[in-house]
């Protein structure tokens, strides 16, 4: 059983930065798939990043801006956001696999996920 905790959201300005952390129990990250994801007010869950094995992937609207990554001696992973916009509001949420991932873009591809943590930018 994998268990996945979120933390690092909060209330921002337009052009600031947040960073969210993402601690796994129960396997170790680097032996897991593992992604975030984001839900607005009113919409639906979207796809934000992966990172599979070496690899990162990110959705064109944060490509440039976040950057996934993960510190395999504190089992975490990580997501950087710079530049925030107020369309970047959302419950941010950590998902994770231990199973391979083709559809990384899919939150049916990951099994596990945390309970999410808010990110709100103002402009």
């Amino acid at each position: 059983q994998v268990r996945l905790a979120e933390s690092g959201g909060g209330l921002v300005q337009a052009g600031t930065s947040l960073r969210l952390s993402c601690a796994a129990s129960g396997r170790t990250v680097s032996r897991l798939a593992m992604g975030w994801f984001r839900q607005a007010p009113g919409q639906e869950r979207e796809f934000v990043s992966a990172l599979l094995g070496g690899l990162t992937y990110y959705d064109w609207s944060v490509r440039g801006r976040f950057t996934i990554s993960r510190d395999d001696a504190k089992n975490t992973l990580y997501l950087q956001m710079n530049s925030l916009k107020p369309e970047d509001t959302g419950v941010y949420y950590c998902a994770a696999s231990g199973d391979y991932v083709a559809e990384y873009a899919s939150g049916e591809a990951y099994r596990y996920w945390g309970q999410g943590t808010q990110v709100t930018v103002s402009s």
